[in-house]
């Protein structure tokens, strides 16, 4: 997911609303490989992802990537499935209502909680690169899975946060974003998606 666009991707510079910090690709440590974003129109990203069955290095390795590819995009959060990969699984580093940066992988997550007031926000995604519009989330989140090494994660989310953990989860059962909207919102995204896919 952004910020500016989400995959809950392109980080989004501050506001009234919620805060969240840009991090510097160069910050990271990781030995991935940046991998192409996946593009509304991939069916891919309309595929439900499938769990993760072995626990191997070449999950460590997807991991790895999905970092580096998050931080090159400046994301807040990535599926796997919006790089290609058809499994369960996503990375995050956002920050939460309160400022506090969460980093951090979900291997089968499960959205066990998606409550507290909807807030109506702008969102975006890396996938459609370019646009925002205003969309309905719940204030608190949770999230449930392992981690890459088949331990047991559990992840709680405020604000922002909470917006990336039901963005992701979302990716991972073949959604994105523009499915949530409704009314005059989503007329004009279909539009905009119209309007781009035009040769």
């Amino acid at each position: 997911m952004p910020g500016a666009p989400f995959a809950f991707a392109e980080k989004a510079e501050r506001t009234s609303r919620h805060r969240i910090t840009r991090v510097s690709k160069r910050t990271t440590t990781r030995n991935g490989t940046a991998r192409p974003i996946r593009l509304l129109g991939d069916p891919v990203l309309r595929t439900e992802c499938d769990p993760v069955r072995t626990f191997d290095t070449a999950l460590e390795k997807l991991v790895d990537d999905m970092f580096v590819t998050m931080y090159e995009q400046d994301g807040a959060g990535v599926a796997a499935n919006q790089v290609g990969s058809g499994l369960r699984l996503f990375v995050y580093d956002c920050e939460d209502d309160r400022g506090r940066r969460h980093v951090g992988h979900a291997v089968n997550p499960v959205l066990v909680a998606a409550d507290g007031e909807l807030l109506v926000e702008s969102e975006g995604c890396l996938s459609l690169p370019g646009m925002r519009f205003e969309t309905p989330r719940h204030a608190h989140a949770v999230v449930e899975g392992v981690d890459a090494k088949n331990r047991p994660v559990r992840v709680e989310g405020t604000g922002y946060f909470a917006r990336c953990l039901q963005h992701e989860c979302g990716h991972l059962d073949g959604k994105v974003y523009i499915d949530v909207l409704s009314g005059e919102v989503r007329r004009e995204a279909m539009r905009a998606i119209r309007d781009l896919q035009r040769p």
